[in-house]
């Protein structure tokens, strides 16, 4: 007998934090709104929410990573003439 999966519809993509001792703590953390509301369930108050209905996965990483990995800008040399 198999076991049929439920049929899902279009993912939404959340940005969060871990709460320990009641703090928001340590770096943001990107996964499926489905995803959340499990660990909500499991461990109520556990996570922090920055933003939801996401709805691109690369753009949620962008979000919540911010300027952190982007390229580091080109600072021309000095000549000196001397």
């Amino acid at each position: 007998m198999r076991l049929r999966k439920k049929a899902r519809g279009p993912e939404s993509w959340v940005i969060y934090q871990t709460v320990v001792k009641g703090e928001v703590t340590g770096p943001m953390g990107v996964c499926e709104q489905a995803e959340i509301d499990e660990m909500e369930r499991l461990k109520p108050g556990g996570t922090f929410l920055i933003q939801a209905g996401i709805l691109d996965e690369a753009v949620a990483e962008r979000l919540a990573r911010g300027k952190s990995g982007d390229p580091v800008p080109r600072v021309p040399k000095k000549v000196s003439n001397g």
